[in-house]
């Protein structure tokens, strides 16, 4: 007996050919589906991510820039940058004095022969201190929620949910105790016509030596130094300024809240130097 073979049809095999298709169609969707599910957030975040350190990295270096500018009197500087993720905005230091970050500077003596004296003429004391409105140099990412910020000679940075902030780069306070000197910089930014710049994407940060000038007072023994940062009500960098003015400079807690005293030399006259710059900003 012969046994009966079965015969496929042409029919039959464009079947087989449909069914493997839909099958390798669906596994390239499914595929494409797990991609963009858990592989583009991933990847939107490794890129936020790079934005962020690029932008750490150009705060440093606009900050170089600002110590030529101001410390070493080089007229002009140039930097070329990438601003990525976000917008690079200065602040002028007449932006809104009712809301912006200033720099409180006092001591005890109140006599005008002697005393540290405001921008007034007044002796600056607690009830009337030199009141040093800075600006800054702030970049913001929402994608990141991030903002770095070069304020008063210092790079600072804060994430925009978290409370708290950090001080990347330290400006040039300092004390010198064998002299019982005191030391201060105060760094102002100006822009040209407006009190609001932005950047984004590939520019130029431009630095221009403004104002340049400093003042020395020889306090009497006894008196007290004392400095304080006033928070930006839209970004407050007070902890970073906070820890920098005790774990820095070694100051401790002044007669009130946020308050910080040097603790210098108090049987010997103290020395006090101010210096304050204003640094005119540019982009291009």
């Amino acid at each position: 007996m012969h046994k009966k073979q079965r015969r496929t049809s042409g029919k039959d095999s464009g079947v087989s050919e449909a069914i493997g298709f839909i099958i390798i169609f669906a596994i390239i969707i499914a595929g494409i589906g797990i991609v963009t599910l858990y592989g583009y957030p991933m990847l939107l975040q490794q890129q936020s991510t790079s934005n962020e350190q690029i932008m750490e990295k150009n705060m440093i270096v606009l900050q170089n820039d600002l110590k030529l500018v101001a410390y070493k009197t080089v007229p002009y500087t140039e930097t070329s940058l990438n601003v990525g993720g976000g917008a690079l905005t200065v602040y002028n230091m007449t932006y809104d004095n009712t809301t912006e970050s200033s720099f409180s500077v006092y001591s005890d003596d109140a006599n005008p022969a002697t005393c540290i004296m405001n921008f007034n003429g007044n002796c600056a004391t607690s009830g009337s201190p030199l009141q040093f409105w800075s600006g800054d140099l702030r970049y913001e990412s929402m994608s990141s929620q991030t903002e770095l910020s070069l304020e008063n000679g210092a790079v600072v940075k804060r994430m925009l949910a978290e409370n708290g902030s950090t001080m990347l780069a330290t400006p040039r306070w300092y004390y010198d105790g064998q002299t019982n000197t005191v030391v201060i910089y105060l760094i102002g930014f100006i822009t040209p016509t407006t009190d609001i710049m932005s950047q984004a994407g590939v520019g130029t940060v431009g630095m221009n030596l403004w104002l340049n000038n400093y003042s020395l007072y020889t306090l009497p023994a006894g008196n007290m130094v004392y400095v304080s940062y006033n928070q930006n009500t839209n970004a407050d960098y007070s902890d970073a300024w906070d820890n920098y003015f005790t774990g820095t400079l070694n100051l401790v807690p002044g007669p009130s809240a946020g308050v910080y005293e040097w603790p210098i030399n108090a049987i010997e006259p103290t020395e006090v130097v101010i210096y304050n710059y204003q640094v005119a900003m540019e982009f291009k």
